[in-house]
Order: C-alpha cells, then sequence, then structure tokens
C-alpha cells in the first residue's frame, strides 16, 4: 500500500507465528479453499484477470480485513466495521457472505500487480506470490491476541527500509527485499509504473541478509530436503566467496553457470570457494564446476584430504577470520555431523552447515559422526546469540535460538533414553533403538538403529557405559 506517493506499508510479524517470526513484511496471506469457494460463486469478479491472480485478490481483500482491519470501498481503501471483523476473524467464510450482501465492497480497481514469485526449492511449500499496490490515505488497525500476526506497522520509502537492513537493524523477507531494491531504481511511481508493464517473476537474488545471497542446487540429500544451500558472500562488484558449491547435474550446474554469470557481469571477483564439510551432498562435480569458475578451495584439513589438492588450497580451523570485502567472517568447528566441519559467524548472522534445520532433522552418522561432539556445537551455536542461522538445507532458521535450545532439548533427551535403555539390561541393537525411539514408532528403522548406535558411541566415549 503506498501513503502520500512514496511511503510504503510493512507490518511487524510477532515472534511467535512459524514463518518469519520478528521480520517486516506486507499484508497478505495464502489462497484458502473458502477464498476458491467464493471466487467460484462469483465468476464476475475481475474478468480482465487470470485465475491465479483472481484467488489472489480474494485471499488479498479477506487478509486485508484480518490483518489490519482494512477493505475496499468505492473511493479506494476504508476501514472495515469493528463487528463485521469480528464475525470475519471468528470464521474467514464470512468474509465471502459480506460480499454477497454488500456489506463489503469487491473492488479491485486502483490493484496493479507488480511482482510474482514463486517460492524457491528450499522452502517446504512452494506456490506463486502476487504482490499487489494500492493507493491507501487510512491508518491500518491491528488486533491483539493469540491470533495477531502483526503486532506494529509502520510507513517507510523503500530506501529507508533498505538502508535499515543493511545495518542490520531490522528483518525483510528476500522477495521483498528484491521489490524494494526495484522500486529504488527511480521515483517510485516511475518504478511501479515499469514493474507492472512486466511483472519480474525470477528469484535473481534470494539475499537471506546483507551479503547473503543462497543458490539452491538440487542435490541427493536426506529427505526431506531435496536441494543444498549454496551461499554467496559479498555484494555485487564487490569480492565473492562461494560456499559449498554442490551442483553435480545438469541441472544444478546450469544454476551455477548462471549464477557465476551474473556475479561476474556485476563486476565482482570470486576469491574463494569454501567448503563446510566433506560430504558428497555440499560437494559438486570440481571438475565441471571449474569449467564455469576458478577460484582458491579454502576448507578443514579432513575436507581438502578428500578433493584434489591445490597450490592455491587454503586450510581453515578454528579462530580464523575469512574476510570479504568490508565484512568478516570467523570460523568455528563443529566436528560432530561430519570431521572438519566448519561455521561462519558474522553480524548477519551463522552459516551452520549441516547443525540445523528449520524442517527436518539433522543425522549423526555412527560411522563418523560424534554425539557428544554434536550437542556440545549446538550449545556453542546458541552462545552467539545469532540473529539468523543460514543452514545447508532449506529455508533459513529465523529464530536460531529457539531451534537451537529444540535441538539441544531433543538429543539430550533421547541421549537418556538410549542410556536408560541400556542401563535395563538391553543389549541387542534393535532392541535399544526401539526402546529409545518409542515416542516415534514411525521412524526409519535403520535410521533409529544408526542414531543409537551413535549415541552408544557417545556414552562409552563419555565413560558411562
Amino acid at each position: 500500500m503506498l501513503r502520500r506517493g512514496d511511503e510504503i506499508l510493512v507490518c511487524h510479524r510477532v515472534s511467535t507465528v512459524p514463518a518469519f517470526p520478528d521480520y517486516w513484511a506486507f499484508p497478505g496471506g495464502g489462497v484458502s479453499r473458502v477464498d476458491q469457494a467464493a471466487l467460484a460463486s462469483n465468476p464476475a469478479w475481475f474478468p480482465e484477470r487470470d485465475e491465479d491472480e483472481r484467488a489472489a485478490l480474494v485471499a488479498l481483500f479477506r487478509e486485508m480485513v484480518e490483518e489490519v482491519g482494512l477493505t475496499t470501498g468505492s473511493d479506494g481503501i476504508e476501514v472495515v466495521d469493528e463487528n463485521l471483523r469480528a464475525r470475519i476473524l471468528e470464521d474467514k467464510g464470512y468474509w465471502s457472505k459480506a460480499a454477497d450482501s454488500g456489506d463489503i465492497l469487491v473492488n479491485g480497481n486502483g490493484f496493479t500487480v507488480i511482482s510474482e514469485r514463486t517460492t524457491p526449492p528450499l522452502a517446504p511449500l512452494r506456490f506463486r506470490n502476487h504482490f499487489f499496490t494500492m493507493e491507501c490515505d487510512v491508518e491500518p488497525i491491528l488486533i491483539e491476541g493469540e491470533n495477531a500476526e502483526f503486532d506494529d506497522f509502520r510507513w517507510a520509502t523503500p530506501q529507508q527500509l533498505l538502508d535499515e537492513w543493511h545495518r542490520h537493524e531490522i528483518r525483510l523477507p528476500p522477495p521483498l527485499v528484491m521489490i524494494l531494491r526495484e522500486l529504488v531504481t527511480d521515483a517510485i511511481e516511475n518504478s511501479i509504473d515499469q514493474m507492472s508493464i512486466s511483472p519480474s517473476k525470477d528469484n535473481d537474488r534470494i539475499e537471506f541478509a546483507p551479503g547473503v545471497e543462497c543458490l539452491p542446487l538440487p542435490t541427493a540429500t536426506l529427505p526431506p530436503a531435496t536441494h543444498t544451500n549454496c551461499y554467496i558472500l559479498g555484494v555485487p562488484g564487490g569480492e565473492r566467496i562461494i560456499i559449498d558449491p554442490a551442483a553435480k547435474n545438469d541441472e544444478g550446474l546450469a544454476l551455477l553457470q548462471e549464477k557465476v554469470d551474473q556475479i561476474m557481469a556485476d563486476g565482482s571477483t570470486i576469491i574463494a570457494t569454501i567448503f563446510t564439510h566433506r560430504h558428497a551432498d555440499h560437494i559438486g562435480d570440481l571438475s565441471a564446476i571449474s569449467n564455469i569458475y576458478q577460484a582458491p578451495i579454502w576448507a578443514s584439513s579432513e575436507t581438502l584430504e578428500t578433493i584434489s589438492p591445490c597450490d592455491s588450497d587454503r586450510v581453515l580451523k578454528e579462530g580464523d577470520m575469512v574476510k570479504v570485502d568490508e565484512v568478516s567472517w570467523s570460523i568455528i568447528e563443529t566436528p560432530g555431523h561430519c570431521p572438519g566441519q566448519l561455521c561462519l559467524v558474522s553480524q548477519a548472522g551463522i552459516i551452520s552447515a549441516d547443525n540445523v534445520v528449520q524442517v527436518g532433522t539433522i543425522l549423526v552418522p555412527s560411522g563418523e559422526g560424534d554425539m557428544t561432539a554434536y550437542i556440545e556445537g549446538l550449545y556453542r551455536l546458541r552462545d552467539y546469540n545469532a540473529n539468523l542461522l543460514f543452514p545447508g538445507h532449506g529455508p533459513v532458521v529465523t529464530n536460531p535460538n529457539k531451534q537451537i535450545s529444540h535441538y539441544i532439548e531433543h538429543r539430550e533427551k533421547r541421549h537418556e533414553a538410549v542410556f536408560t535403555a541400556w542401563q535395563n539390561g538391553l543389549r541387542e541393537i534393535e532392541e535399544l533403538s526401539h526402546a529409545a525411539y518409542a515416542d516415534t514408532p514411525d521412524a526409519h528403522p535403520m535410521l533409529k538403529i544408526d542414531q543409537t548406535m551413535s549415541h552408544l558411541d557417545a556414552l562409552r566415549k563419555e565413560g558411562r557405559i
């Protein structure tokens, strides 16, 4: 929503929502079944728009009522009746009834699509997003309580938001960052006009934080993940470092080629490739990658032992610093998941490799992992009180301490369950795993056995069994 020509409305998401807590975002939401039903019963709504756009508008109008207390009127955006809003908050299907009765005017005039983005493959759910602009001269009215998604709002120029984001003062979702970058290329009215002619549909730069860009590459990794996150540090025109270019198949190599071409076109220089650890889903086809770009490889000694040596290689270890332009990243070792696994820490957050993920879980392989070191590594990561975690797979972890604490509690509870099963006299690995995983009987039997073996090995090294 636009106010006074150059300010846009953003709202602060409450810290308890599962997606993007504590982020500043646009009002809106997903298309629900009631939205689809409302659209099916009103085929005359927005006949000039395609089906996806029509459904997105219906969902937006309903969400506007729920989230910010605003609705469409004959003369633009207006405040919705308080009692009507309460009914819709109790039953979102009541919005369509209010529209049918005329209590809500369904008016799509002035709503202009300026961008369409499909969520990247690192997300657990993928869907097409429509971003609309509309003039608005009234103030939002937020709700309070457990159903609230926003706890604050503000009007700001796109440049103000980008400046605050670059200073790590606010969090912005990657699609919003991309849109803001387009809006500041000209006067906002001119930018909107240009964007509406051909709305951007590509995720050219998925930036989780300033100077931290993500390129999901398809890999043969553990479900539910289907991709490995390759990270590009630095900004266009400056020095860049590529982390975990895991491309092996034609699709992944083509994606990496496209990104490298973009980096070079920006005038950047790739000064190094860093591998966080030696697992196959993080190290790509180095021969094929060398045909795309060449740069020194920096990694732990354990990782470097698994690849062909080169004079320009650099061993990274605990306490080392990696500098990209003016940003310094410190190296910490978290070898629990894999010997020689490294994480990188800066003001932006932690590139956390395979320690924590937002969706799914992390395995500590019995053959090479170290459960005690893994749990100790989780405590270390939590002590940094990071702004964000950039994991090896899946979406960014937006509430690091909460997620890490959950991992610690889960692993320590499992550790004690294995110990208790041993103390109760169980010795067969199948029996031990069944007892230790009694709370998750549907877990994969071979994974249960493997993780139980990891816990047993840790308990033996700790001198408890």
